[in-house]
């Protein structure tokens, strides 16, 4: 079964930084695309960033230079570093696991809150 579960969040003042951190297990790590999404009040779920097990990257165009993906396949870990964070930001953020390209992120973390004060 897999599990993923998320770390990091927390309140933070605009222009600061932070780190979620997401750690998976029941799954095969290295080889699963993982990808960071998020949804704030009364709005949709987006999606934020995906880093594919060739390390390839690729971002939302609201977060492109701001904001990290990174992944440690040893620890089964996938990262997202925020920086200069803004209050649109604000949002609870989840981890997924998509099992190859064109498939559908099927496993999802429970989420973190992230909270942008200006």
């Amino acid at each position: 079964q897999v599990q993923l579960v998320e770390s990091g969040g927390g309140l933070v003042q605009a222009g600061g930084s932070l780190r979620l951190s997401c750690a998976a297990s029941g799954v095969t790590f290295s080889s699963y695309t993982m990808g960071w999404f998020r949804q704030a009040p009364g709005k949709e779920r987006e999606f934020v960033a995906r880093i594919r097990r060739s390390g390839s990257t690729y971002y939302a165009d609201s977060v492109k230079g701001r904001f990290t993906i990174s992944r440690d396949n040893a620890k089964n870990t996938v990262y997202l570093q925020m920086n200069s964070l803004k209050s649109e930001d604000t949002a609870v953020y989840y981890c997924a696991a998509q099992p190859f390209t064109g498939a559908e992120y099927a496993d999802w973390g429970q989420g973190t809150q992230v909270t942008v004060s200006s």
